[in-house]
């Protein structure tokens, strides 16, 4: 009943605030940005300043069409939009896009981590069900990838970066029955077509960007790394996050109780400009949260350590050293 209680209140009474921080002169990355909340949060940034955008997509041309209606809307130079290939199911590609960045631009000050997919298909990509690959192993992998970037940026300009993932308050009722799997198993469980849950994978996929989010800021504290590390909470969305659902009943649910997407996009943004009380912190509504569910206590700890044991792993064999954080 609370959690029922919170999400009325979130999706009908309280929204987030408008955006006003300044982004004057400063880099982003935004995945997932050709459409929905990526492509308000681009929208946003642009109108407070930014310089430099990059509109990480798979389908490049979906975003070229984003980045004119962007230009269009906000009258911004042409240059201060780019569009760059990213499918977040490839490791290879990943990795490229990563080594794009560091190789090209000057300068990065955020990196909103916003692409993901939510799906009840069960699907294989690089030797895991697809929503874990692309929500949680491929994030990670981009994560730890430009992390050195921003890191430099901060340092070279005096300033703090940010580092900005899209979770979702669905991680709080996730079930997540594969963290039973022995030891160096969950991974592989959440692999195993024969018992997937696809009613609770979203959920688990975001539980799981959690514990990534915590992980990542305990690994690189404030003090030396100098980027903020945060994980925003937009509420329910229209978005084409929903996409792959074809049930009629569901989109027209979806399209009553969703908040529009502009709304949405304004919580990433403030996770892009926030301070540093909200490194390592989850921000529902721009609103700094104590996590719940499987995350809390003792037992959320344990959890989050055995994840990220084998999470390291995987890493470590797509891009030896990645993990590695000064």
């Amino acid at each position: 009943m609370a959690f029922l209680a919170a999400f009325i209140k979130r999706q009908f009474i309280s929204y987030p605030p408008i955006p006003t921080t300044s982004f004057s002169g400063k880099t982003a990355i935004v995945t997932g940005s050709n459409v929905g909340l990526g492509l308000e949060a681009c929208r946003y940034l642009v109108r407070l300043g930014a310089s430099q955008i990059i509109i990480a997509c798979r389908n490049t041309e979906k975003g070229e069409a984003a980045a004119k209606e962007i230009q269009a809307s906000t009258s911004c130079p042409p240059d201060t939009l780019k569009v760059w290939q990213l499918d977040m199911s490839s490791y290879a590609s990943v990795q490229a896009f990563a080594d794009r960045a560091k190789a090209e631009l000057p300068r990065l000050d955020i990196l909103l981590l916003n692409a993901g997919l939510g799906t009840m298909k069960f699907r294989m990509a690089e030797g895991l069900e697809e929503t874990i690959n692309t929500n949680v192993v491929s994030l990670s992998l981009l994560a730890f990838l430009l992390h050195p970037k921003l890191h430099d940026t901060a340092v070279k300009h005096d300033s703090k970066t940010h580092l900005t993932a899209t979770g979702s308050e669905l991680y709080e009722v996730a079930k997540f029955a594969e963290s039973k799997a022995p030891d160096g198993q969950i991974f592989a469980s959440l692999s195993d077509q024969s018992k997937a849950n696809m009613l609770d994978r979203y959920n688990t996929s975001k539980l799981l960007l959690i514990f990534v989010i915590k992980q990542i800021a305990a690994l690189a504290p404030l003090e030396s790394s100098k980027v903020i590390v945060n994980c925003v909470g937009p509420g329910f969305c229209q978005s084409e996050l929903h996409r792959d659902y074809t049930n009629a009943a569901l989109r027209f649910l979806i399209k009553i109780l969703a908040r529009p997407t502009e709304v949405g996009s304004r919580t990433l943004v403030y996770g892009a400009g926030a301070g540093p009380e909200t490194h390592g912190q989850y921000l529902p509504d721009c609103k700094i949260t104590a996590t719940k569910g499987l995350t809390s206590g003792e037992a959320g700890t344990k959890l989050q350590n055995r994840v990220w044991v084998e999470l390291k792993q995987k890493l470590e064999v797509i891009r030896p050293g990645v993990t590695w954080l000064a």
